[in-house]
């Protein structure tokens, strides 16, 4: 699975971080870096939580992030 990490720079400077693939996984950082940092760790508590309730595959599960 690569999910796809979509930034951009708000009026206040700071950075949002989307994954489009995810709805309303996103993340504010002080930094690009920051933001997607933080949008990737939502992203597996996420995926985690989809895999604990069944709507996920049952096998191995690679996941990618690509900057967008």
């Amino acid at each position: 699975m690569d999910l796809t990490i979509e930034f951009e720079r708000e009026e206040d400077g700071r950075w949002l971080a989307d994954i489009v693939d995810l709805p309303g996984v996103m993340a504010y950082g002080q930094t690009r870096e920051q933001a997607g940092a933080r949008v990737q760790a939502l992203a597996l508590r996420v995926l985690a939580d989809r895999l604990e309730h069944g709507e996920g595959s049952p096998g191995m599960l690679k996941v990618s992030f690509i900057a967008a």
